[in-house]
């Protein structure tokens, strides 16, 4: 997805409750830095698989970044949670969207690394339902 994030765009994201399933602390601190940002409110970190699952069936949640691969486990049970309750997500990948798995092949990706403006863009867009 290409960036046309600004800094004015910021405020479309406050207030966001947003997700994070990431495993990695450096990079569950980094995003979580940007959303704050951002101004949204964040959710997690989650960093294993049955933790984020219960946090995505039981919070309320605006939109999700879920990294693919958790320690060896693959989110996608998160991300059908999450599809059941309409909550849009970003799958968040060093693999790109080969890495996808039926049925969320169509879902957007956001490929390591990323940059803050990576990260408005793709929400905005899921927000808004152009990224599905």
């Amino acid at each position: 997805m290409q960036g046309i994030f600004c800094v004015d765009e910021q405020s479309n994201l406050a207030g966001s409750r947003v997700l994070v399933v990431e495993d990695e602390m450096l990079v569950s601190m980094l995003v979580e830095d940007i959303l704050a940002d951002f101004g949204c409110i964040v959710i997690g970190p989650a960093a294993r698989l049955n933790d984020a699952i219960k946090v995505a069936g039981s919070e309320e949640i605006d939109i999700a970044l879920l990294d693919i691969n958790l320690g060896g486990a693959r989110v996608f049970p998160v991300a059908q949670v999450l599809a059941e309750r309409g909550v849009p997500f970003v799958f968040v990948s060093g693999y790109g969207d080969q890495a996808l798995e039926a049925p969320f092949e169509d879902r957007p990706v956001l490929q390591k690394p990323f940059s803050p403006e990576a990260i408005g863009d793709v929400l905005l867009a899921c927000l808004e339902g152009r990224g599905r």
